[in-house]
Order: structure tokens, then sequence, then C-alpha cells
């Protein structure tokens, strides 16, 4: 009885975030996931984690301050903690490169996700960033190599892997620390292949479009869940995670911690093929004869 009562009450929440959320056209969350004073992996720091240690350099090139991880806690559970670093501020910005990683970011992750199954330590991956930085020096590093190694490393990884999308997740530059067991997403940010700016100047020729764009390409939480390409949807207070730091950070606290300790439960060869099966079955379709 009791846990029937539980069920319902899942299903009651569910249905009124549901209900909230399409309430704002998926251009108006575009705005929300891009406000200025949005929650950023800094501010998860301090309100989600504690005693982080941050580690430096990829070990080829440089320290690429647009991607930040090292050693942290949340609860009681010690984890590798990697994420996208925008920053607070027009100079904090320009620092960290807006939160687009180059080839050297990508890279020092990937170490220190090896590190962390070195220790049987989970990974938690931050994603907020309008994608992997598209510059020349990028490309001469070997921008698209280090993304596509990162998604084929992070599949054999041996320990769990979550990631929370909190703000932009753009392309492969969120996809390059987002090859997680679970994929979690705050109901204001957005996911998605491309920008809508980015699409409308394909598509239309262009960015005026931009609004038409971000509805054809499903990139909130909502439709994302119901495709299956992200597992929890965690919700914003008031008018989004910039109106209540506070408590934003215990909601993405709890939502790892309960993840953590499902995926903690299954043996190497369960993560792997379940995650083998997450991946392959993102896309599936089948057409009625």
């Amino acid at each position: 009885m009791g846990q029937e009562v539980d069920n319902i009450a899942i299903l009651t929440e569910e249905k009124k975030m549901t209900e909230k959320q399409s309430s704002k056209t998926a251009w108006e969350i575009v705005s929300i996931s891009r406000h200025p004073k949005r929650p950023v992996l800094q501010d998860y720091l301090s309100g989600t984690f504690t005693n982080f240690i941050e580690f430096h350099g990829d070990r080829y090139f440089s320290d690429d301050l647009a991607m930040i991880g090292g050693f942290a806690e949340i609860g009681k559970q010690k984890v590798m903690l990697i994420g996208h670093n925008k920053g607070k501020n027009t100079n904090q910005n320009i620092e960290r490169n807006f939160g687009m990683a180059l080839p050297d970011g990508y890279r020092k992750a990937l170490r220190l996700m090896k590190l962390a199954q070195r220790f049987n330590i989970p990974v938690v991956t931050i994603i907020d960033t309008p994608g992997a930085f598209p510059g020349l020096e990028a490309e001469e590093r070997g921008q698209a190599e280090a993304i596509a190694k990162n998604l084929t490393e992070m599949a054999s990884i041996e320990v769990p892997i979550v990631s929370v999308v909190i703000g932009e997740g753009g392309s492969g530059g969120a996809l390059g620390i987002g090859v997680g067991d679970k994929v979690l997403m705050l109901s204001n940010a957005i996911y998605s292949v491309i920008s809508p700016e980015g699409c409308a100047s394909i598509l239309w020729r262009d960015a005026k479009f931009a609004p038409d764009a971000a509805e054809a390409l499903n990139l909130t939480a909502n439709a994302l869940h119901k495709h299956g390409v992200i597992d929890e949807i965690i919700e914003e207070p008031g008018e989004g995670a910039h109106s209540d730091y506070n408590a934003i950070a215990k909601s993405v606290k709890k939502a790892i911690l309960k993840n953590l300790e499902k995926l903690n439960k299954l043996s190497v060869d369960e993560l792997i093929k379940s995650r083998f099966e997450k991946y392959s079955g993102i896309g599936k379709f089948s057409v009625n004869k």
C-alpha cells in the first residue's frame, strides 16, 4: 500500500512538472538556460559538492580553464567531478573561453576519468557549454579526434558516470563529457546537436528564425525525456535556477546521490552492458505496417 502511495505521488509530481514546462515555448527555455545569473559549475562547488581538489593539465599541451575537474565529495560519496567552467562576468568568461573547451580540456577530462577508474570512484560530469571551441587552434590540435576519443573511452569506463546538464548542452562539446549511465537535466536547460541560431542559419539562411529552430530541435528537457535521450528531469525553483541557488543545489545533490546509489550496486559487466544498451537504443523507432 505504501509503495502504491509513493508511486501515485511520483506520477502526480511528474504531471505537474510536465504541465508547468509545457506552458513555456522552447525559445523561452533557451533564454532561461542562458540567463546571465544562472548558476554555473562554480556555484555548485559550494552548494552541491564539498572538498573539491582541482587537478590541472592534459599532459599534452595546456591546462584548459574552460574544463575543470578533480576529486570532490557529495554527501558521503567520493566522486571525480568534471565540468564545463563558464564564468559569472565578462572577465571570467573571457578567461574561461565562455565554457567552450579546447581539445586540451577534453583530454584533461578523459585523463581524470581514467584516474577515477583506477581508484574505483564514480564520475560526475556537469554539462554547460554552447559547444566545443571552433577556433583554428582547436582544429590544429585535433578537436574532433579528442571528442571522438572521449565518446569511445567513456563507453567502457569501469565506474558509474552520472551526467547533469545544468544550462546549455551544445553539440559535441556537450557529448564529449556526456556519455553517462544516467543523464539528468535541469528543467530549463537545453541539449541539442546545434544551437537554434546555427540551425536557423543553415535551414533558413537567417538567424531570426531561431525560435522556429528551437521548436524543431526538440532541445527541451521534456522533449528529450520523452524520446529517451535523458533519464531524469530536475525541476527548477521559481522562474528558474537563478531564482534560488540553494534550492537548485540541493535538488541536484539529491538527484545525483539517488542515481549513484543505484549504479553503485551494479557489477562492472552489468554497468558496461547497460551503458551500451542505453546508447544503442537512442534513435530507434518502429513503423506500423
